[in-house]
C-alpha cells in the first residue's frame, strides 16, 4: 500500500498551463490579512524561494518573467507553514480559498488544470474507497481479525492497481501534457524498463527536459542494470561482526535471494516470517539468502535479526537510505528482493508471500 499515500497527496494538487507572457498569480485567501506569501520550488533537492507578496485583506499578486516549462511549486502562507501546491507556468493563475484549508484551495486559469480535473473525477472515487478501507483496516487490526485484514489488503491492492491503470491511461492519452511527467515519475520505479521506454518513446519531446523526465531517464539507466536477465552487480558490505562479505562469494547456490530490508520497516518485519518459512523449507535443497539492511544502528539491526530468527548471512553499511547497495540496485522502497540463479543472473524480483514460496518450489521442487 506504499503508493497510496502519494495518490492521496496528489489529489490535493492543482495544475496550470502555458502561455508566452510570463506568469501572474492572483491569490484571494480568506483569513490571511497582512501575511507574506512565498512562492517556492525545489531545485537540486533544495527548497528555493522565487517570489513573495504581502496580502491585503487576503489578496496578493505575484508576477514573473517567462519560465521554460511548467513546474510544480508551492505557495506558503508566512510562518504558518500552511501551503498549497500547483504547477507554475506562463499563464494567469488564480488561487482562491481559506487560510485554514489552503491545501485544497481552488487553482484556475489553465487547460492543464482542466485535464487534471478530468482525471481526478475518476480518481477521487477510488481515493474515497481507500479512505474507507483504511478505517476498516485499523478496526480489524485492533480486533486481531487476521482474515478480515487479509481481505482488506487484497481489496487495497486491487484499488491500487486501478489507480495505476488510470495513470497509465492518462500518460498514453496525453503525451503532450505537463501532468504526464509527474505520473510517469511515480510509476517508473515499479515498471519494467521496457514498459517505461515504450511510454517515453510516445511522449512529446518537449517533456523530456522537465526535471521529472530527466529523473525518470536516470532511474531507467539504473533499472536496466538490475533487470530480469541481467547479472547481479557485485558489492561488498560488512556483516554483523564487521567482516566484509561480497555478494559474489554467496553466488553458487541453486537460488540466492538478495533481500533488502530494515529493522525499522514494518512491512519488512511482517514479511520476515514468510521468508523464514521458505528458507527453512528449501535451504537444504539449495536456497540461500543474502540480507542487506538499511538500518542506521547496529543495535536495532542485530535485534531485529534475533527477534525475527533470521539465520542467514546479513550485511549493511548502516547508512539508511544512503545505502550504497540499495542505490546500486535502484531500491527505493523496502522490502525489495532479487532472486538469482546459480550463475548470478536475476530471474525474478520483489517476490512476497506465496509468490516467493511458489517460485522457489517451482525451481527446486517439493
Amino acid at each position: 500500500m506504499k503508493k497510496l499515500s502519494y495518490f492521496l497527496i496528489t489529489a490535493l494538487i492543482a495544475w496550470s498551463c502555458s502561455s508566452k507572457d510570463g506568469y501572474t498569480i492572483k491569490g484571494k485567501i480568506e483569513g490571511a490579512d497582512n501575511i507574506t506569501f512565498y512562492l517556492q520550488k525545489r531545485e537540486a533537492g533544495k527548497a528555493v524561494i522565487i517570489d513573495s507578496a504581502v496580502s491585503k485583506k487576503g489578496s496578493f499578486t505575484m508576477k514573473g518573467g517567462e519560465i521554460e516549462y511548467p513546474q510544480i511549486v508551492q505557495i506558503i502562507a508566512g510562518d504558518t507553514k500552511k501551503r498549497t501546491s500547483f504547477y507554475l507556468e506562463n499563464s494567469n493563475i488564480t488561487i482562491k480559498g481559506t487560510l485554514d484549508s489552503i491545501q485544497v484551495a481552488k487553482v484556475t486559469g489553465s487547460k492543464t488544470n482542466d485535464e487534471y480535473q478530468q482525471f481526478l473525477d475518476s480518481y477521487t472515487k477510488l481515493a474515497d474507497k481507500v479512505v474507507a478501507l483504511y478505517s476498516e483496516y485499523q478496526a480489524a487490526g485492533r480486533s486481531g481479525d487476521k482474515e478480515k485484514i487479509a481481505g482488506i489488503e487484497k481489496q487495497a491492492e486491487e484499488i491500487e492497481n486501478e489507480m495505476i491503470n488510470l495513470q497509465k491511461e492518462f500518460i498514453n492519452n496525453n503525451p503532450s501534457s505537463y501532468v504526464t511527467p509527474s505520473f510517469l515519475a511515480s510509476l517508473a520505479d515499479s515498471m519494467e524498463p521496457s514498459e517505461t521506454e515504450e511510454m517515453i518513446s510516445k511522449l512529446d519531446t518537449a517533456l523530456l527536459k522537465t526535471q521529472e523526465m530527466i529523473a525518470v531517464q536516470e532511474m531507467l539507466k539504473a533499472q536496466k542494470t538490475v533487470a530480469i536477465g541481467q547479472k547481479a552487480p557485485d558489492f561488498t558490505l560488512n556483516d554483523v561482526n564487521g567482516n566484509p562479505i561480497s555478494l559474489s562469494s554467496k553466488i553458487g547456490s541453486k537460488l540466492l535471494l538478495v533481500d533488502f530490508w530494515a529493522g525499522w520497516c514494518g512491512p519488512c518485519r511482517q514479511e520476515n516470517p514468510n521468508v523464514v518459512k521458505v528458507y527453512n523449507e528449501f535451504n537444504k535443497k539449495g536456497f540461500d539468502i543474502f540480507g542487506v539492511s538499511l538500518d542506521q544502528t547496529k543495535e536495532s539491526w542485530t535485534k531485529a535479526i534475533a527477534d525475527d530468527k533470521l539465520t542467514w548471512t546479513h550485511v549493511s553499511d548502516l547508512k539508511y537510505w544512503g545505502s550504497e547497495a540499495a542505490a546500486l540496485y535502484n531500491v527505493r522502497a523496502i522490502p525489495a528482493n532479487f532472486l538469482l540463479d546459480e550463475t548470478g543472473t536475476i530471474i525474478a524480483k520483489n517476490l512476497r508471500g506465496e509468490e516467493l514460496q511458489n517460485k522457489v518450489k517451482e525451481i527446486l521442487g517439493n
